[in-house]
């Protein structure tokens, strides 16, 4: 079942995460004001390459796309309670907590071979007549890529990302809910935890972006030696702002993620405590106080 809702997911985000990439991947030298980017925004970058590679061309990928989702989100629920009770039960937070970073890293490294397909597919656009694509389909891209090894090109980076986006959501989902019940007329309630999960997904990608960049330029281009190469390359070509490429559909990806995720643990939370309220009417008083 999570595998399915991971494929949903991928499939109906598909074109969205091809425009991030385009957007992140599109490079201009710093003071170049004469020649204007190719891709600009969300629904001009949508319009180009529907225009130029026609509209299929918005789920390239989408193969390595649902062998990337399939494989992470079945490992990291799969190695989730394993490598939890490894710590014991008599520290479960920090068993959570590291159970949830160690099994999403492993995920990662065995997924990053789909990933990094995902994204050289993604990554083609239209050719000059007479040029040959570099790949034909994703299991030629899996010959085709600069030998076994290569596979896991963009590794650090793609787990890197992962950890700083998680802990940017959940360190400050609690900081902007609390901000924003201190403003007179909001309670505690839906509307709350929707603008806490948009807070949270901003705060996120203004975090995450510039190793996001990173890892798709890593990824997406065999020009950069490393990962260090190209942030290098990136901040002296480019300059700072270029590492907030796709800053908006980014946004839109995780903003929505984190108002759906939040939304749904705030809801679940309160039916736990509804019930368990319901079953010892004595605690409730101690164990279930409003949120404030």
């Amino acid at each position: 079942m999570a595998d399915l809702n991971f494929s949903f997911a991928e499939t109906f985000l598909c074109s969205a995460l091809l425009v991030l990439l385009r957007l992140q991947l599109q490079k201009k030298a710093v003071g170049d004001e004469v020649n204007l980017p190719k891709h600009r925004g969300l629904l001009g970058t949508m319009a180009t390459i529907s225009k130029e590679e026609g509209l299929s061309a918005l789920w390239k990928g989408i193969i390595a796309g649902l062998y990337r989702q399939c494989i992470y989100g079945g490992l990291r629920i799969g190695l989730y309670e394993p490598v939890r009770l490894l710590h014991g039960s008599n520290r479960a937070c920090f068993a959570g907590f590291f159970g949830n970073r160690l099994t999403c890293a492993l995920a990662i490294a065995v997924a990053n071979p789909t990933d990094l397909v995902k994204v050289r597919l993604q990554a083609e656009g239209k050719f000059p007549v007479g040029v040959a694509r570099r790949y034909y389909g994703t299991l030629d891209a899996y010959y085709t890529i600069e030998g076994l090894g290569a596979l896991w090109t963009g590794l650090g980076p793609n787990i890197a990302r992962n950890a700083i986006v998680n802990a940017a959501e959940l360190a400050s989902y609690d900081q902007v809910k609390q901000t924003i019940l201190k403003i007179p007329g909001f309670s505690d309630n839906v509307l709350t935890h929707l603008l806490a999960g948009l807070g949270a997904g901003l705060f996120a990608v203004c975090i995450g972006s510039p190793i996001d960049v990173v890892k798709s330029r890593t990824m997406g281009d065999s020009g950069y030696k490393n990962t260090l190469d190209c942030f290098i390359k990136t901040l002296k070509n480019e300059g700072f702002f270029a590492f907030y490429n796709g800053f908006l559909p980014n946004f839109s990806r995780l903003g929505s993620w984190n108002v759906v995720m939040f939304l749904t643990l705030e809801q679940a939370s309160r039916r736990q405590g509804s019930d368990k309220a319901n079953g010892t009417k004595t605690e409730t008083s101690v164990k279930f106080k409003p949120n404030s």
